[in-house]
């Protein structure tokens, strides 16, 4: 089983790996540990990572970067509107009003959705991971931000289906990062409380996490966040600082090319960089635009000046974290910022200033994500144990369930009939189930939807669920167990729904036992039934008022997650003349701009045909490599070691067939199918390979002829030998030895002279082949004379063998002493009936009958 832990970001994306000894980030194909988010496409494949990278300059248009802020959003959010304004490749909007992805692929204008490009990506860092471990990759653990939507958190899983992953869960960055920050602290309080917090400035976003860490255990107290706010808002500060100024100085708008823009943000990408290390910086781009050579400079003071509106929003999600997790700047024992964004020094002295001590860097800034995955996929993964430590993770949004009542008028669509009710408010832990109970008397629908959506900037309706039909058998409105379901993704669905009917049974049952039962009927589940850390919790969801003027016991009551019909169980146990029949009805769910099915399966058949294609396309580039370098070694190799074994008519013709390839190669042959290039191979081999075949031959025969005398000699000598060990070896065998090395030796003489006699441009007569034949052959025949092992000598004489002692013999004089007579006198019956005794007999009298004979 694969442990895996994948950290795609909006710029690049990072692959870590469990093994025995700990966390490894993998290397890709470049030995980088970090890959770039980036696909391109080009007219024949697709260019994933770095090698999209590599062509992205090139091939702007038509490479697709900023996945992460596309994907599961609605294409009139404003944050796409403003995303799409920077991006290089167009962006329209789908049917369903969800962007769609414009390119040229393969010659044509091609639409992908941000999940089918995701997918691409993950495919490739799939790659990257199973070339590393040497095996198949399917389980994972994936880091998302915290502020992912619902929909985005089903786009992330769509996305890891297409390219074959299995994701474990999906888990968030900042709880990743607490991860693998607490987990290898064993210095960590039992008792008190150990509040860190961790802020995460990325490329695109900034994420603030507090967290209270105690032994074996991490429990985060809040989450806040801006979806805006990161390292590529500087960038684009510098980016707008510069365009107007080259417009103004060098009369360019780079605006008006689309390759312009691309380099220009790359160099205040780099320029950024070298202003935290640096109070100044210079610019400077060679034909920029218009064949313009363009240079810029820069203070830090500067820089930070014209980028005050972004430091001013720094502290806001500070502030909330601070307030939801309810502490006090006080409160907060270390500061840890991570992310590439973070780098920024004026970033660095906000966080200092307000939490009023100097935020650490113990963590790597990049990896700390990826590697907490990986180690949450440990934790869930049966083929690693890992360190007992328990995440205790809360989900950042309050999620509602509305529905209709079931008076009259909700049959004729009255609006005003609606009702909801906050069933996983802000904070509520992950994973949760809630059971709640409806009384219905047809099919109905319930939505899920987020009951705050101020700072998600998304749709509030997330799903629908369609529950139904059923029939009530006594023909009244039916009672309806309904579990609502929060799992380790974040995800939110209504699992199941349960039709409870009670039957009567005909059981005597005394007086007091009715009185249990009506106490069991209003309160459903008694509040010290379960431990209160459950969280699994029954709401009974009553048609007039809202949930929160719902009186009794029923409202709010903890259930066992193992039983979540607990009130049935335990009235049938008080009174035992109920029984609760249960039966599953239909839950159909719709998912409001989710991904359907049957579209995630054509999704997997387009990747996998792309993914062919690119590896055909891979294969003809490495079949077309081969031809040229083919080519100018051959070349090189006739007008040096290959001279002397070619006739000079010879080499001019095949240096000319030689250059004629080439040629073909950056001409006509520059796009041909996998199969040509193969065929050319050959072609040319057919005339190169008798010569690489004297050369070798020339190179080996020396060897090989060593071998074959050596092997001849000794054998020659051990069959002449005198030695004690050769004795035993009769001396017509030896003979025949000597005869087979006389005969090898003549052949060897003979293949010899006839070889010396021919120029090395020629054919060779005596192949290295042949004369390890001939070793192969000689050996054959004399190695089972010569290692003839000697007879085993004669037996010796008995006295040196030692006499085994008597068992029960009645008449053998050296073992007749008095013990004996005894045993062999005294219980006669006993020696009849020692049948093994009677048939050795003959052995014992024997022995002692071969040293007299040999005496």
């Amino acid at each position: 089983m694969s442990v895996v832990g994948f950290d795609f970001g909006n710029e690049s994306c990072i692959v870590a790996v469990a093994r025995q000894r700990g966390i490894d980030v993998v290397l890709n194909d470049e030995s980088k540990r970090e890959t770039p988010a980036l696909v391109c496409f080009g007219d024949k494949q697709r260019f994933i990572g770095t090698a999209g990278a590599a062509s992205s300059l090139m091939n702007p248009k038509n490479t697709i970067s900023q996945i992460k802020r596309l994907i599961g959003r609605q294409f009139s959010d404003p944050v796409v509107q403003r995303d799409i304004k920077s991006l290089p490749f167009a962006v329209t909007e789908g049917p369903d009003g969800y962007p769609l992805i414009q390119a040229r692929y393969l010659g044509e204008s091609r639409t992908f959705t941000p999940t089918q490009v995701l997918g691409m990506l993950f495919s490739d860092l799939k790659i990257i991971a199973e070339k590393n471990l040497n095996a198949a990759v399917v389980d994972c653990c994936i880091g998302i931000p915290v502020y992912f939507t619902d929909l985005q958190r089903r786009a992330v899983l769509d996305a890891a289906t297409i390219a074959g992953l299995h994701p474990l869960r999906l888990f968030h960055e900042t709880t990743a990062t607490a991860l693998a920050y607490g987990i290898y602290k064993t210095d960590l309080p039992e008792n008190d409380q150990l509040n860190v917090a961790f802020v995460d400035i990325g490329h695109a976003s900034m994420q603030v996490c507090i967290a209270g860490f105690k032994k074996g255990q991490v429990k985060i107290l809040a989450h806040s966040f801006d979806q805006s706010l990161g390292g590529r808002d500087f960038d684009e500060v510098l980016f707008h600082h510069f365009a107007a100024k080259f417009k103004e100085e060098y009369k360019i708008d780079v605006f008006q090319n689309a390759r312009a823009c691309l380099r220009l943000r790359v160099a205040c990408e780099k320029l950024k960089k070298m202003l935290s290390a640096n109070p100044e910086a210079p610019l400077n781009i060679e034909c920029l635009m218009e064949e313009k050579d363009v240079r810029g400079f820069i203070k830090r003071d500067e820089f930070e000046q014209i980028s005050v509106p972004i430091l001013e929003r720094v502290k806001g999600p500070l502030e909330k974290a601070l307030l939801d997790a309810q502490l006090s700047i006080e409160n907060i024992h270390t500061v840890e910022v991570v992310g590439s964004g973070s780098r920024v020094p004026a970033i660095i002295k906000i966080l200092t200033d307000f939490f009023k001590k100097e935020p650490r860097r113990t963590m790597n800034a990049s990896e700390c994500v990826a590697r907490g995955c990986a180690l949450q996929c440990a934790i869930l993964s049966p083929t690693f144990k890992v360190r007992e430590f328990q995440v205790n993770e809360s989900f950042p949004f309050s999620i509602a369930l509305s529905w209709k009542g079931s008076g009259p008028d909700t049959q004729n669509g009255a609006a005003d009939n609606n009702q909801n009710t906050i069933v996983f408010p802000k904070g509520n832990p992950i994973p949760s189930i809630k059971a709640l109970t409806f009384y219905r008397s047809g099919t109905f629908s319930v939505d899920v939807q987020y009951a705050d959506v101020s700072d998600l900037q998304a749709p509030a309706k997330i799903s629908a669920y369609t529950i139904g039909p059923f029939q009530s058998t006594k023909g009244e409105r039916a009672k309806l167990k309904v579990k609502a379901r929060l799992n380790l993704h974040g995800i939110v669905s209504v699992d199941s729904a349960t039709l409870l009917e009670e039957e009567e049974i005909e059981v005597p049952v005394t007086k007091e036992q009715p009185k249990e039962a009506a106490k069991m009927e209003t309160d459903e589940a008694p509040s010290d039934a379960v431990p209160p850390s459950t969280n699994e919790t029954d709401v009974n969801m009553q048609d007039a008022k809202g949930t929160a003027d719902a009186s009794g016991a029923e409202n709010g009551v903890p259930e066992s997650g193992d039983k979540p019909v607990q009130m049935e169980t335990d009235t049938k146990a008080d009174a035992p003349k109920r029984k609760v029949k249960k039966t599953n009805i239909p839950v159909v769910e719709l998912v409001y701009g989710g991904m359907p099915p049957s579209d995630v399966q054509k999704a997997i058949e387009k990747e996998f045909e792309m993914a062919l294609q690119d590896r055909v396309m891979e294969e003809t580039k490495d079949k077309k490599n081969a031809v040229e370098s083919y080519v100018y070694d051959m070349r090189n190799k006739l007008n040096d070691k290959y001279q002397e074994f070619v006739t000079e008519p010879e080499r001019e013709a095949f240096i000319a067939r030689l250059q004629e390839v080439e040629d073909w190669l950056y001409e006509d042959g520059e796009d041909e199918t996998k199969g040509v290039y193969i065929a050319k191979l050959e072609e040319l081999k057919k005339q190169g390979d008798p010569i690489e075949e004297r050369y070798k031959e020339h190179t080996e025969r020396g060897t090989v002829i060593d071998q074959l005398v050596y092997c001849i000699n000794s054998y020659r000598e051990a069959a002449m030998s005198t030695d004690a060990k050769f004795e035993h070896i009769d001396i017509s065998d030896k003979q025949k030895v000597l005869n087979e090395c006389v005969e090898a030796e003549a052949w060897l003489r003979e293949k010899k002279q006839q070889q010396d006699s021919l120029p090395k441009y020629a054919n060779p007569v005596l192949l290295s082949a042949d004369v390890r034949r001939k070793a192969e052959a000689l050996d054959r025949f004399c190695r089972p004379i010569m290692t003839k092992p000697k007879p085993a000598p004669a037996k010796p004489a008995a006295p040196e063998t030692p006499t085994p002692p008597p068992q029960g013999n009645e008449h053998q004089p050296q073992g007749g002493d008095a013990n004996a007579n005894a045993d062999g006198n005294e219980n006669p019956a006993d020696g009849s009936n020692e049948v093994p005794q009677a048939s050795e007999e003959p052995m014992e009298t024997d022995k002692p009958e071969a040293p007299q004979s040999s005496a």
